[in-house]
């Protein structure tokens, strides 16, 4: 797995996944917001599988 998240892009993940398991964890928003996990887990790993498949790479690195 090549890292194909940029600082930007992994930054944003991290926050949106760590506010929505955050809300589902109050039972704020309910149980769809556990999916914040994987948003989260893309922004931890810097590799997002979709990505690949739609030609995009937000990183920088080569």
């Amino acid at each position: 797995m090549q890292a194909n998240v940029g600082s930007i892009d992994r930054v944003v993940r991290i926050v949106v996944g760590l506010v929505l398991i955050a809300l589902a964890a109050t039972g704020t928003i309910g149980l769809w917001g556990w999916i914040g996990l994987l948003p989260l887990a893309t922004g931890i790993f810097r590799f997002c599988p979709a990505y690949p498949l739609l030609g995009i790479n937000t990183c920088k690195k080569k």
